[in-house]
């Protein structure tokens, strides 16, 4: 009898023709994630992916696989041989030894190998009898068990499980193409990468720094978020961006309710030369829809009119209290909430336009050097590997 850990995974059993695409990414990406767990073997069969943890017990094993996207659950698993009493052994076994003894139980047996001589049925009574004989004081209950003890017969093997840890669901990150996330130091952002990479998306960042307008300790912040979102997609290239000189000509020579509205439509032609160079397909954003005046449909309109590529917004229909609910979980939330102003905050005008016209934003940038702005402060931007573990910092473009 061996101890293992079951991966499922649900909607990558959908993809048609390109299953094992999908399938193939789960594994490499699972094999990224255990790689501070060395001897940790993963084998995959149709529609289910094993672990063996070696010699680290399966708690942090666990633990890492939960935070895999495309994973649905995991459960600690028992193999034995295909055979009717190794069975039975290792359901008593495993009904015996839980942590928290059940009163009752039902057997869900399913026979991957329909040539096992046993139907699906039988297995469900053999097994269940052997329990009852077996653990004192349960009893079967096939409507509302405590526990649901499932036997999956795969050929040679067989496998027997009890619980279900909830896996974050998604698809594999990197199976969905390149991203590039606007990632400010607020709450919003992060949610909006975590999405991303839920959705099968590899996520790079851009940041707009305006030292000495926001300080190291801003930018050390947006490199710590960046870090927690590794947990759940591997290494991520953070992309920080020189903005003073562009936010001070902005302010000079543009109308000061139009402020906000100017500096994302910069913001977005910066990041659009940064994915091109990157390879990315598409921008993302922690917008949402209504929250603040940049964020009316007016504002989108007008800022959405400086980029040619798409702009996704994973937070367009959330309001503020979903969004601090999932930041919470994923643990960014503490650290988005430190009190260190990103280049927004510092120069948000007092009465910032709500219904910016795009031709009013059009006249007013004609008083920019944009051209100029754009190259200058994308050749100038620094790159920053940021991996689960160490950040190691690039020369520039």
């Amino acid at each position: 009898m061996k101890d293992l850990i079951l991966v499922r995974y649900g909607e990558l059993a959908l993809k048609g023709n390109n299953r094992a695409d999908f399938e193939n990414r789960l594994v490499q990406n699972i094999h990224e994630k255990l790689k501070p767990f060395p001897g940790v073997k993963v084998r995959k069969t149709f529609g289910r992916i094993f672990v063996d943890p070696g010699d680290h017990g399966s708690k942090p094993v666990l633990q890492a696989l939960s935070e895999v996207f495309g994973v649905v659950g995991i459960s600690p698993a028992k193999r034995v041989a295909s055979d009717m009493d190794a069975i039975r052994e290792a359901a008593v076994h495993l009904v015996r030894h839980r942590q928290s003894p059940p009163s009752t139980f039902k057997v869900v047996a399913k026979r991957a190998d329909k040539t096992f001589p046993h139907t699906s049925q039988e297995i469900n009574r053999t097994v269940g009898t052997a329990v009852l004989k077996g653990v004192q004081g349960i009893r079967v209950d096939v409507h509302q068990p405590e526990l649901e003890l499932h036997i999956e017969v795969r050929g040679k093997e067989t496998y027997l499980y009890g619980e279900n840890i909830p896996g974050p669901g998604g698809l594999p990150v990197g199976s969905s193409g390149r991203v590039m996330l606007m990632l400010s130091g607020g709450i919003d952002s992060p949610v909006a990468g975590y999405l991303s990479m839920k959705r099968g998306a590899d996520l790079e960042a851009v940041h707009f720094h305006s030292y000495p307008f926001t300080s190291n300790r801003a930018k050390q912040k947006v490199i710590d978020l960046a870090r927690m979102m590794t947990r759940y997609g591997g290494t991520i290239r953070l992309h920080v961006v020189p903005f003073t000189e562009v936010q001070t000509q902005i302010r000079e020579r543009c109308t000061p309710s139009y402020l906000i509205t100017i500096m994302r439509r910069m913001m977005m032609r910066i990041s659009e030369e940064t994915a091109r160079r990157q390879k990315a397909l598409a921008l993302v954003t922690g917008e949402s829809l209504g929250q603040v005046a940049s964020q009316t449909l007016e504002s989108m309109n007008a800022i959405n009119d400086a980029a040619q590529i798409p702009i996704l917004r994973p937070l367009i229909g959330m309001d503020k209290q979903e969004i601090m609910t999932i930041s919470k979980q994923i643990g960014t939330y503490e650290t988005s909430v430190l009190p260190y102003e990103d280049c927004c905050t510092v120069f948000q005008p007092k009465s910032p336009v709500t219904r910016p016209r795009v031709d009013k934003s059009r006249e007013l940038e004609s008083k920019l050097e944009v051209d100029r702005l754009v190259r200058e402060a994308v050749e100038q931007t620094e790159q920053i590997c940021i991996t689960p573990e160490q950040t190691e910092e690039f020369s520039y473009f």
